[in-house]
């Protein structure tokens, strides 16, 4: 029976009732539900709202409803609305008249914003670690490729020569600011809306103070409106799960190509790759690309809870309701995806020789003459006309650059010398650079010290 039907002449029709039920997605936080349900009755007890008595029967049937719940001996059907209705009627059942004292004090308004909280303090806690594996297995691939060197691409066409391992830390560093976003979130999720009841407070002495102490809760969403009204918390941590998906689905993009013919740099373990049912030679990147996919999904979770959102006059209002959708997906999204890019990276095998040859000489040291000249005295803008005219000697030739002669750099710049033609040595290259944060060895062994230190301690 619904817990608001005592002014209805009529029970709701059952394709109302079918159609407004949200116990199919809200279930999933009972666990949240009987906590705040317990830490409230705590306060009741301890307040004289209800008999000490009272309060132990509810408290121990509470308990047997979460292990029955747990356990699978109780389960729950749309009929029964919601899961704050399940459990109280559970527990109405168990210990009769008592049970009917539990919601003494609050609504379902400021429960399903306690319970929504707790979840998400929990899922926080659960991604930032996530998060937190996939740039350690990024950093062990950094420790491999300390010496590996690859192209660096801007537009993906080939920009200037990097460390491979410079690259993998980009992506431990785009985690890292991932990882203080949900952290960030959390210090405004981090506090207790109960007992904001429907959304003006109520007459009876209870304690919210005493309930988000228990709960662990940094304080209270102080106004009582603001309590049960406003969901930002949760469309901060979808954008904080959209951002992270963005990056994921980024270095799926580079897993992708790398793995294709045409770059034969990365090698995807089979346990992570898909064949065709018509082309035996197929070995394709599926979980990169659902990763890729999937990132669509948490970007459509932020904008449909804003949509939602957008419109609503204070205070509580059942659209609302559609808040857990797009939350239960965007965590579930976000979570698996963190786990099989980590799984995915850390059984991916990249070619550390496979640029090795190809880039002595390549035009993508063009920079590299463009500074040569510079430190000769030579304006920049002057360097950098010069460095395209030898880039257009080596199309015009269709050489590379170390085998254009003496005679033809002269003929480019007085300033060019002998030592021009070490530079076109992708080592050098690399070696040369002195910025902090560069592809330089030593900036490079520098950050790889730097985040395993900060990673070990968490």
């Amino acid at each position: 029976m619904p817990l608001w039907n005592s002014r209805f002449r009529k029970p709701l029709a059952e394709s109302a009732l079918k159609f407004s039920s949200s116990i199919d997605v809200d279930r999933r936080f009972y666990n949240e539900d009987i906590d705040g349900s317990k830490a409230h009755v705590q306060m009741l007890v301890k307040q004289k709202v209800i008999s000490a008595a009272d309060g132990k029967a509810i408290l121990s049937a509470l308990e047997a409803i979460r292990r029955d719940i747990a356990s699978g001996k109780l389960t729950m059907h749309w009929r029964d609305e919601d899961v704050h209705t399940f459990i109280e009627e559970q527990l109405v059942k168990r210990v009769g008249e008592r049970g009917k004292r539990l919601h003494t004090g609050r609504s379902r308004n400021d429960q399903i914003a306690l319970d929504e909280r707790l979840f998400l303090r929990r899922e926080i806690e659960a991604i930032t670690a996530l998060t937190r594996k996939l740039q350690i297995a990024f950093l062990r691939q950094a420790e491999r490729h300390k010496k590996t060197i690859v192209p660096g691409y801007t537009h993906l066409q080939r920009a200037q020569p990097i460390l491979f391992a410079h690259h993998l830390l980009a992506y431990v560093s785009m985690l890292q600011r991932d990882r203080e976003r949900f952290a960030d979130c959390l210090k405004r999720v981090n506090r207790s809306p109960l007992g904001a009841a429907a959304f003006a407070g109520t007459s009876l002495p209870i304690s919210r103070t005493q309930v988000a102490k228990a709960l662990k809760f940094d304080g209270l969403v102080e106004n009582s409106i603001d309590a049960v009204s406003d969901r930002d918390g949760l469309i901060e941590f979808i954008a904080a799960c959209a951002i992270t998906m963005m990056h994921l689905s980024r270095f799926a993009e580079e897993m992708i190509l790398w793995s294709s013919h045409e770059f034969h740099f990365a090698h995807i373990d089979d346990a992570y790759a898909t064949g065709s049912s018509l082309m035996p030679q197929k070995k394709n990147p599926d979980i990169p690309e659902l990763v890729r996919g999937k990132s669509g999904r948490v970007f459509g979770s932020l904008v449909g809870l804003l949509t939602v959102m957008k419109g609503l006059p204070l205070a509580y209002n059942r659209d609302m309701q559609e808040d857990k959708v797009h939350l239960l997906d965007a965590v579930d999204t976000t979570s698996s995806s963190l786990a099989l890019m980590t799984e995915l990276l850390a059984h991916t095998i990249f070619d550390s020789g496979r640029f090795h040859d190809e880039l002595e000489g390549d035009l993508s040291l063009a920079t590299d003459i463009a500074e040569y000249l510079v430190a000769k005295g030579m304006p920049f803008r002057k360097a950098h006309q010069a460095a395209g005219k030898v880039v257009s000697a080596c199309i015009d030739k269709e050489c590379l650059l170390h085998e254009l002669s003496m005679k033809e750099f002269k003929a480019i710049s007085p300033l060019f010398e002998e030592d021009v033609f070490e530079l076109f040595r992708p080592l050098n290259s690399i070696k040369r650079k002195i910025s902090e944060g560069s592809t330089a060895p030593r900036e490079v062994e520098k950050q790889i010290r730097s985040w395993g230190k900060l990673l070990r301690a968490r």
